[in-house]
This record gives C-alpha cells, structure tokens and sequence, in this order.
C-alpha cells in the first residue's frame, strides 16, 4: 500500500505528535477556491481537470504540496470563468488558501503558485417566467 506523505506538526504535546497529510491540505485549498468568483475548478490534466470539476470526490487533484523546511509550497491548477480578471482571481485564490490552510492546519504557507489551465465560458441559464410555464 502506497504510504502518503505528510508533515508532522512541530509542537511539544503531551498527548503526542499531529500529522496532517497532504491530501488534506490540498482538500483544504480546493475548498477555499471554490469559494473564489471567477474559479470554475481544478485542474489536474484536461479529461481529469473536466471531469474533477463537477465531481465532489478527488477534491485534492490538480494540487500539488511540497514542503521547504516548515514550509508549505501549494501548487494550485484552475480554470477560470471566461470575462473574469485573471489576475486578481488568481490573488484573492492565493489569499484565500494561504488563510485557510494556515488557520485550519497551524502550517505556514511559503507560496500559492497559481497555474490557469484554461478560461471557459459559463453556461447560461435560462429561466422562465411562471406564465410561459403555464402556456407551455
């Protein structure tokens, strides 16, 4: 069985030691940009990235952790809404899962490195009034 990585928490406890993987890292960061306007998902490759976007399992794919020292390198791959300002939805991603990841886990973050994989266009949705439903 593959072992997963993770980074022990340097802390003296009495209880013992904390270990959070790195998946757990990186479902945190998912989260937090989906919270995001203008990001439509992660993306780990184009047919993975598509099909993790509309799917609630896998929620740490497209994102890499690595660590320097004590530190968290997140590596994030997004796909953006198409009309939306790159740069700052990139920012306020980067914002967004330094905070999360920092308060939830106790762990610094170094960097959020944001890679935009694509722009899509979002889908309209159409909405009928209550009298063309009637006369339909």
């Amino acid at each position: 069985m593959e072992e997963k990585k993770a980074v022990e928490k340097i802390e003296e406890m009495e209880t013992g030691t904390v270990k959070i993987s790195d998946e757990v890292i990186g479902v945190i960061a998912n989260l937090a940009i989906n919270d995001v306007n203008g990001i439509v998902g992660s993306a780990s490759g184009i047919v993975e990235g598509f099909t993790n976007m509309f799917s609630k399992k896998n929620l740490h794919k497209g994102i890499k952790i690595s660590f320097e020292e004590d530190k968290a390198l997140i590596d994030l791959n997004i796909v953006v809404e198409y009309g939306m300002k790159i740069q700052d939805v990139c920012h306020e991603a980067q914002k967004s899962v330094k905070t999360q990841v920092e308060s939830m886990t106790g762990i610094d973050v170094e960097a959020v490195n944001i890679y935009v994989h694509d722009v899509v266009i979002p889908k309209k949705t159409e909405s009928i009034s209550a009298e063309e439903a009637i006369t339909e």
